[in-house]
């Protein structure tokens, strides 16, 4: 019987599993996260369109107290597969955008695992998972999101970020300074019904994963940089594609920028000392 610790652990029965959830989309969750994105401009009632990646706000994993795991996370198993490495990310997606989710009616997640992947780095044992999820309204699909998510065994501690002073950016480039504080990572947890310790526990995120400091989740990073496209493009967003590149912390502020022409827009996050966090890009709808 193989270890669950052990590399070659064979999870290849996980590949084909599939999961439906259904939500009401609620109007509730959409004015919280307008609230703790400062949006104060949008106007949300039933009806309304849901921004792009603000479905990430519903269909939410609901385990029980006691399910949980040490770090917050539900216990391994179930849809997802038991991989045992205890640093578990949101590294990236792809995402097509048919038609926006409307606030109030019912819609349906249909989840897919495609493919589980390991590999041994530098870095030392990883896993990939990639998950294919569908959302439909009226039976009729409205956004497609490829996820992958990534497993990994500790590694050393990391190190605190450098901070520099940022140089100016040209007129043609969107830009925003975020100060990712607690009370933000705190409230986007709760948006996210997301109990993973390194966003809210301070001593738990440094002295059990070896962070210097809070980690700003990454889809947090995903959304600011969409809301800073969504409130400054000329058209709807076609599709958005992001990766995660490194870790940002509520150690220091951290920059978005937005630039592009004809529709191709390419946006990045980039960490206190400059260096990309995250990138990303994004096609708008043809005029």
């Amino acid at each position: 019987m193989k270890s669950m610790t052990d590399a070659a652990a064979d999870y290849s029965a996980w590949i084909g599993r599939r999961e439906i959830s259904d939500d009401e989309l609620a109007l509730a969750p959409a004015l919280a996260a307008a609230a703790t994105l400062d949006d104060t401009l949008t106007h949300f009632e039933k009806g309304s369109p849901l921004p792009p990646l603000w479905h990430w706000f519903y269909f939410l994993p609901r385990a029980p107290q006691a399910q949980l795991d040490v770090d917050g996370h539900p216990q391994r198993g179930g849809f997802m597969p038991p991989i045992p490495y205890p640093r578990r990310m949101f590294a990236g997606a792809r995402l097509r955008f048919h038609r926006p989710l409307l606030i109030g009616q019912p819609a349906r997640r249909e989840a897919l695992i495609r493919d589980i992947r390991q590999k041994s780095g530098r870095s030392g044992s990883l896993a990939f998972v990639s998950l294919l999820c569908s959302f439909y309204q009226d039976g009729v699909l409205c956004i497609e999101e490829e996820q992958d998510i990534v497993y990994r065994e500790p590694g050393p501690a990391v190190a605190r970020p450098r901070v520099i002073d940022w140089p100016p950016v040209d007129n043609a480039t969107w830009s925003r300074i975020v100060t990712p504080d607690p009370t933000l990572l705190f409230r986007f947890s709760a948006l996210t019904f997301n109990a993973h310790r390194i966003h809210y526990d301070r001593p738990y995120a440094v002295d059990e994963e070896g962070y210097p400091g809070l980690v700003v989740h990454g889809p947090l990073t995903a959304v600011l940089l969409m809301e800073l496209l969504r409130k400054n493009a000329p058209r709807p967003v076609a599709s958005f594609s992001f990766r995660g590149l490194a870790p940002l912390f509520d150690l220091a502020p951290f920059r978005l920028l937005c630039s592009g022409n004809d529709g191709r827009m390419s946006l990045e996050a980039l960490a206190p000392d400059g260096v990309a966090a995250m990138s990303a890009s994004a096609d708008l709808m043809p005029a």
